[in-house]
């Protein structure tokens, strides 16, 4: 998830972002860069989301299903399906690199990206765009509700049998480091998925408009600019989480720190 997220901020943020802004006659505008810096951007986007949804179904099964845990929550099966969510989202934006034209010429050198007049009027593409709609994020959208839901439902239920069961035989209420644990769970799984729900919600809506009004589509939209801006943000949040409620993660990323400058002061007295 974090690699994703880097990504999404390295293409989307970086090449794209600030370099068609600040570098507005560079090699990145040229328009077969362009085309490749938008599908990468909307590749790494599509992968992120996906880790999301691949997570919080990771956390349902573990807290949820205890039989399907032990089979289903291992290094092995999570390398698959990084495996299989990272090729199918770079399958599936490939078309994205095709809809693209440029949006001038500059001495012979075609510059910029527009979206083809076929892109509005083609069933084919008009096909491809509402797949990729339900595909990312509406179904994510949908997947990522249910399971909080059922995990929050499980937990809750849990958790008040067992502070019952404890409450019988010990007389009083201890700290239990199991419902810590829980407790923990539950504010990392909503903490990630809740961001990406909220972050998210402006760029759905707006796009489901789209489609509900049969408009085109607007780049000088204040509510568009707002809703990528926000889908942006939440590919910059997941390891500020990471940091703030792991103990491990923070554990590690000080190590990450601590590494190279321990590097140097062994350097500097040698």
């Amino acid at each position: 998830m974090a690699v994703a997220d880097l990504l999404v901020v390295i293409t989307g943020v970086v090449f794209s972002g600030i370099g068609e802004i600040y570098f507005p006659v560079s090699f990145l505008t040229i328009t077969p860069v362009c085309r490749l810096i938008l599908t990468l951007s909307l590749t790494a986007t599509a992968t992120s989301v996906w880790f999301t949804v691949a997570f919080t179904f990771d956390r349902f099964v573990a807290i949820c299903c205890q039989k399907l845990k032990t089979k289903y929550c291992t290094e092995k099966t999570a390398a698959a399906v990084i495996g299989v969510v990272s090729a199918l989202s770079c399958l599936l934006n490939i078309p994205w690199y095709f809809v693209f034209d440029p949006e001038y010429i500059m001495d012979n050198v075609p510059r910029g990206c527009v979206l083809k007049p076929t892109f509005f009027t083609s069933p084919e593409w008009a096909v491809f765009d509402l797949f990729s709609l339900v595909i990312m994020p509406c179904l994510p959208f949908i997947l990522i509700l249910l399971f909080n839901v059922l995990t929050a439902r499980h937990i809750v239920v849990a958790s008040g049998v067992r502070r019952g069961l404890r409450g019988r035989s010990s007389g009083e209420n201890h700290k239990d480091p199991e419902m810590e644990n829980r407790r923990k769970s539950i504010i990392l799984l909503f903490s990630i998925s809740g961001s990406f729900i909220l972050l998210w919600s402006t760029f759905i809506f707006y796009f489901i408009s789209l489609r509900v009004t049969n408009a085109k589509y607007d780049t000088a939209s204040d509510i568009e600019s707002a809703g990528f801006m926000l889908q942006l943000l939440s590919s910059c949040t997941n390891t500020c989480i990471y940091a703030v409620t792991q103990t491990k993660f923070r554990e590690e990323l000080k190590n990450g720190v601590k590494c190279p400058l321990n590097l140097i002061v062994t350097l500097v007295k040698s």
